[in-house]
């Protein structure tokens, strides 16, 4: 077995608290084509790409679509989203200090998400840490999204490391279903009310935020064999 090598963050829920800027868009946008979600319906679709989210609420009630079609409305969530981080977005607790460390060490970082480039460019600018990441790709370009690993297989080859050399940080089950599928090493930043999930046992590390890694986590992860449990 080798060691880890490089290690590709997902953006949402990991480096910055986006998911409520997520559900609020939704769940106004949603309500110009008479689809009422709660927070609980949007956290049914974490870790998809907002085209996907759509089309998961169009099959349960379709909507009118010469009136606002799939895309516009995609659009007009992601818009939403742009200008919520703009105005308010902050890094998670223990984001800059994990990043600053893994730098020191030399590490490659990734960064691989389900949102589109616009919102990508808009959380690096506002949390200023776009530096830190040798590749940023999302899945938007790729045929498929999470769970489906082609996102992180191209952030990797983009990188120059394989697969089983590269640890990925997330939040969202979908998101650990498509590092597990690429053969990765994967640890596990969920909500509070899901760290004791059992579906979220398939991550190899599980934390409550990133400050909750031991001091010397880093250290060790890098100078020991990785291998899968």
């Amino acid at each position: 077995m080798t060691g880890i090598k490089a290690v590709i963050f997902d953006m949402d829920g990991v480096l910055i608290d986006s998911e409520p800027f997520w559900q609020d868009s939704e769940m106004a946008v949603f309500e110009e084509v008479d689809i009422h979600l709660t927070r609980e319906d949007c956290m049914e679709t974490t870790g998809l790409r907002i085209l996907a989210v759509v089309e998961h609420w169009f099959a349960r009630k379709p909507w009118d679509t010469s009136v606002l079609s799939c895309d516009a409305v995609a659009e007009k969530i992601l818009d939403g989203v742009v200008e919520r981080v703009k105005s308010s977005g902050k890094p998670l607790p223990g984001v800059r200090e994990n990043l600053a460390r893994l730098a020191e060490l030399g590490v490659p970082m990734g960064l691989a998400t389900s949102s589109d480039d616009c919102l990508i460019d808009a959380v690096l600018d506002k949390l200023a840490i776009r530096g830190y990441f040798q590749v940023c790709h999302s899945a938007a370009h790729e045929k498929f999204g999470k769970p489906h690993p082609a996102v992180f297989i191209s952030t990797a080859e983009k990188m120059g490391v394989q697969p089983a050399n590269c640890l990925v940080i997330e939040d969202s089950l979908n998101g650990l279903i498509a590092a597990r599928a690429a053969q990765m090493m994967c640890m596990a930043i969920p909500e509070a009310k899901y760290l004791e999930d059992p579906r979220f046992a398939i991550a190899h590390y599980r934390f409550p935020t990133l400050t909750a890694l031991p001091d010397v986590f880093w250290e060790n992860l890098l100078s020991s064999r990785a291998g899968n449990p």
